[in-house]
């Protein structure tokens, strides 16, 4: 079986324990025990990751026990509490695994790929979405997840998590802890609305604020969890359509940072 080099494994570690979408303290020394690795103790989450897979590999001539790890680590049912966490983890771990010839799918299961010989072509995606969107103009709530590890596969999780952070405004803006159509219904409709685009004075202003509602709506349709994942293995989405996406999501942004509250009766 082959082994890992040094730098796959510093690679795998970081994305494993990175400080932001990485494995938490508990979760590293419950996988370590059960892929029956020695646990070398409260260190970085990174470094401690890397020493026991140093020591397993060095005394197993494999890398078995790291590749339970990898297994335990990405299963998908882990998250269903907190199923934000399992793609930015996954696309950061995949851009590590890429020069060893896997990839963790969305199912979690490791498969094996043609490896990378070459720094991800994610990094130059990176770089080349966020000029355009800032040539657009777009919101900077937007431009954020212009990242290399959403972009590994393709834009489409770029997109996704750009859409759960207008989620998560509306959240903000309200107190709510709703989701998906729910959320939106409570928060753009209603009479008066929580949030509401404008005056609602006319008939006009009316159908705008229902205007805008079903664009949310139909934007998370389109994104959210769990269907998105399903939706990406039929769109292979290219940057004109990541760009155009995105537009969108700015808009929603720009108007949600608008809008204000009425007065309830």
């Amino acid at each position: 079986m082959a082994l890992f080099s040094q730098d796959q494994l510093e690679a795998i570690s970081s994305a494993l324990g990175d400080t932001t979408d990485g494995l938490t303290g508990p979760e590293i020394q419950r996988f370590l025990a059960s892929s029956k690795m020695s646990d070398p103790g409260p260190l970085t989450k990174r470094i401690r990751i890397y020493n026991a897979f140093v020591e397993s590999q060095n005394a197993q001539k494999n890398r078995t026990h790291i590749l339970k790890f990898i297994r335990l680590a990405m299963k998908p049912a882990r998250y269903s509490r907190a199923p934000e966490r399992f793609e930015p983890m996954r696309a950061l771990l995949n851009q590590a695994l890429a020069f060893a010839g896997l990839a963790v799918d969305e199912a979690g299961n490791l498969t094996a790929i043609e490896a990378a010989q070459t720094l991800p072509e994610a990094q130059r995606r990176a770089r080349e979405l966020r000029t355009d969107l800032e040539g657009r103009g777009v919101h900077p709530d937007v431009l954020k997840f212009c990242r290399a590890e959403l972009l590994a596969d393709n834009y489409f999780h770029a997109v996704q998590e750009a859409v759960k952070s207008v989620a998560e405004k509306m959240r903000t803006r309200t107190g709510l802890s709703d989701d998906g159509g729910t959320l939106v219904d409570r928060v753009l409709g209603g009479d008066p609305p929580l949030l509401a685009i404008n005056a609602r004075g006319t008939l006009s202003e009316r159908s705008e604020q229902s205007g805008f509602a079903n664009l949310v709506r139909g934007t998370f349709g389109m994104f959210r969890n769990p269907t998105a994942h399903e939706a990406r293995i039929h769109w292979a989405m290219s940057k004109e359509d990541a760009e155009d996406l995105m537009t969108i999501v700015s808009l929603i942004h720009r108007r949600l940072d608008k809008a204000h509250m009425p007065p309830r009766a």
